[in-house]
């Protein structure tokens, strides 16, 4: 009889201790805690450099709108002098932010003419002062003009970012370099993975600096032979404007596109973007893509907002928002965990790692954005 109940109360025990343990691997992550950061005016834009943070306002209140602050790892924080030169920019919302540390460049926009379009200022210098520097109508305006979309710096030079009308058909790839220090040049996507043809229409939307060389991701559809698909894709130089060449990104499903990408060598980026209006996450090696396993299938549509991907150390971040819920999904290739978000509601932003502090700027889509800070682990 003892012995009955010996088994017993043993197998009872490896119950209550399975029972324990299913519960605490079904038991959700703890919520990530964000705290808010006060500023003197409307963040829209973030761009992070070593311990540096780059925060661009927009003061609806201020004589010149766009303002740009430079915010050290202690918390400290410097004013950067702007100087607008044309009526545009004194109105323009930062776009685009690149900083290596000492050069600056900026891309900002403002709503004029009689189809209200987007009009583009152009700026460069330091982190004592940035100034912008009118350029011809045509530089990026016009009946061909498509968009501008990112500011890059490389180690080879500095470029920016858009689509142009193509020679052939729907929109190409563009381009432009700086010529002087006051010029900006559209550079020819003619005969380049840049430029759109009738069978396959090109869609980058996003660049960020390689190395010395640019990565664009965005789409591509195939209009031949009688097949339309959308297919997300990257185009890499190996020098700013030099060596391009297209990769077609793995596993697309019936539909995708890469939204935004970031890159911790001259050849390994992470991307971010959808598969079938789910989140889908991509790496590249060189020439090399692969598709990384078991993201969360979190809805992702065409107008949503992405910030790029944070890469720590190999452990990735990709910050979203669902149904207004700030989440932030968090692993390596085929595990991951999703965690709610405890103050930041809303679209998200833009997002920015500093060290081990991850900066977020997230609101109410018909509000203002705000800018919230955590500690990595």
């Amino acid at each position: 009889m003892n012995g009955l109940r010996l088994a017993a109360v043993a197998g009872a025990l490896v119950l209550t201790i399975a029972g324990c343990t299913e519960d605490k691997a079904a038991s959700p992550p703890q919520p990530v805690a964000w705290t808010k950061v006060e500023l003197p005016a409307e963040p829209v834009v973030l761009t992070g450099h070593g311990d540096e943070l780059l925060i661009g306002l927009r003061d609806r209140k201020a004589k010149v709108v766009p303002r740009l602050l430079l915010q050290q790892a202690n918390g400290s924080r410097q004013e950067i002098k702007i100087e607008a030169k044309s009526p545009y920019a004194i109105e323009a919302t930062w776009q685009s932010i690149a900083y290596d540390g000492q050069r600056l460049l900026a891309l900002g926009g403002a709503s004029g003419g009689a189809h209200s379009n987007t009009r583009w200022t152009v700026w460069t210098g330091s982190a004592k002062a940035l100034t912008e520097y009118p350029q011809e109508f045509n530089t990026f305006g016009g009946q061909t003009a498509g968009a501008l979309y990112s500011a890059i710096i490389t180690p080879a030079g500095q470029a920016l970012a858009g689509s142009w009308g193509s020679a052939q058909t729907g929109l190409d790839g563009a381009v432009w370099l700086p010529q002087g220090s006051t010029k900006w040049v559209r550079q020819p996507s003619a005969k380049t993975v840049l430029e759109s043809v009738p069978a396959l229409l090109l869609s980058p939307n996003y660049g960020t600096a390689a190395g010395k060389g640019i990565l664009l991701t965005g789409s591509q559809v195939r209009l031949a032979p009688n097949v339309v698909q959308q297919e997300a894709a990257v185009w890499r130089s190996t020098s700013v404007n030099q060596g391009w060449s297209r990769v077609v990104l793995p596993e697309l499903g019936g539909r995708s596109q890469g939204n935004t990408a970031s890159c911790t060598t001259a050849t390994a980026c992470t991307i971010s973007g959808f598969v079938d209006n789910k989140l889908a996450i991509w790496q590249i090696d060189g020439s090399q893509g692969k598709r990384l396993q078991n993201v969360p299938a979190i809805a992702v549509g065409d107008k949503d907002k992405l910030p790029p991907p944070v890469d720590d150390n190999g452990h990735l971040y990709q910050v979203i928002a669902e149904g207004n819920k700030v989440k932030v999904v968090s692993g390596h290739d085929g595990s991951w965990t999703v965690q709610e978000s405890t103050g930041p509601e809303g679209v998200v932003k833009d997002a920015a790692l500093v060290g081990k502090t991850l900066y977020l700027l997230a609101g109410p889509a018909d509000r203002p954005a705000s800018l919230w800070k955590t500690t990595l682990s």
